[in-house]
């Protein structure tokens, strides 16, 4: 099936468990109750780029030696595709809150807009109740579910202890860039986006194959490993991408995140340097952020970047290679060539 055609399937899924979670039987909507939801989720759902939903679909036909998917399987492909996709927009509607960010997928974030304000907490809370009744609905009775209920909670606690790393390292008021480095970088990298953003998608398609996820322990680091290298490359376009390309107008510098390019300076910059970017880093001030930008330029960090992207992409390659299934390489090309040298 061609990716158009995959998509628009996709979407098409997405009204199906719209109506479910409108529908409910748990729950007596009012009108008002049924359209905010309906709005809630019109507004924060389908609104990316949709590739860790497609993913699923995408592994799930790799994984199934090339034979065609059924409509049943691509059904259930891609209700999981659309789990992914409701985790997703969960953990970013409560993130912008907790950023104070303004904009999210070229529009204002949904806390932002006046009738929502902080009704937005509970609206990520039901985002995460959703995903356990589409489950429920429609994979009760498959011998993988309680693996598939697992699976979600055991990554939502990865990515909110990422989440918390991050905000903890991060805390404004002690903007102390000593306690930034590579590893604590890898560390909140490897749990807040790695784990649900290249592992779940896989782990879902391999368990609806019959997989154990125990049995593919090494898939889960490569992944994990990708996730990394995904998350470099997001911090690098935050600063260098075009912000019409991107999408969205990168604030790591002056949101004084703990991004790869500031502990990649730590790490390469003198004690003048250090200095700039101590004065600079964190400051919501276009002077400081033009500073930060120069001493990136001064430090080569573009060169620095595209040296790792090149290191990152032989390493993953020969560690995919070194597998011995042939269709589970196959899955884990597809997500590296969706990332290599991407622009936004």
């Amino acid at each position: 099936m061609k990716m158009t055609d995959l998509k628009a399937k996709f979407l098409e899924v997405y009204s199906v468990l719209k109506s479910d979670l409108l529908e409910d039987p748990a729950f007596e909507f009012t009108d008002d109750s049924r359209q905010w939801v309906e709005k809630m989720l019109d507004y924060n759902v389908p609104g990316g780029k949709l590739n860790r939903g497609l993913s699923v679909i995408d592994s799930l036909s790799l994984l199934n030696d090339g034979k065609e998917l059924s409509p049943d399987q691509i059904f259930k492909a891609s209700a999981l595709g659309w789990c992914i996709e409701w985790l997703q927009a969960y953990f970013l509607v409560l993130d912008d809150i907790m950023d104070g960010s303004h904009t999210r997928r070229g529009q204002p974030c949904w806390y932002k807009l006046d009738k929502v304000g902080m009704i937005a907490i509970n609206d990520g809370i039901l985002l995460r109740n959703h995903i356990t009744r589409i489950l429920k609905k429609y994979f009760r009775p498959e011998p993988y579910y309680v693996d598939l209920l697992d699976l979600f909670n055991e990554v939502e606690f990865q990515t909110a202890s990422g989440q918390m790393i991050d905000l903890i390292t991060t805390l404004a008021g002690e903007k102390d860039l000593s306690k930034y480095s590579l590893s604590i970088h890898r560390r909140i990298v490897q749990y807040k986006t790695a784990y649900y953003s290249f592992y779940l998608p896989v782990a879902c398609a391999l368990l609806m194959a019959g997989e154990n996820l125990d049995n593919h322990v090494d898939v889960k680091k490569i992944l994990i490993d990708m996730g990394i290298y995904f998350q470099v490359q997001d911090d690098y376009l935050d600063c260098f991408a075009d912000p019409e390309v991107l999408g969205k107008i990168g604030t790591d510098i002056q949101d004084f995140k703990c991004s790869w390019l500031v502990v990649k300076a730590l790490e390469l910059c003198n004690e003048e340097q250090k200095k700039i970017l101590s004065e600079n880093y964190g400051k919501d001030d276009a002077a400081c952020i033009a500073k930060i930008k120069a001493l990136y330029n001064d430090l080569k960090l573009e060169e620095v970047f595209l040296e790792y992207e090149k290191t990152s992409y032989e390493k993953l390659t020969s560690s995919i290679a070194a597998h011995p299934s042939k269709a589970v390489q196959a899955v884990l090309l597809s997500f590296l060539g969706k990332i290599y040298k991407r622009q936004k």
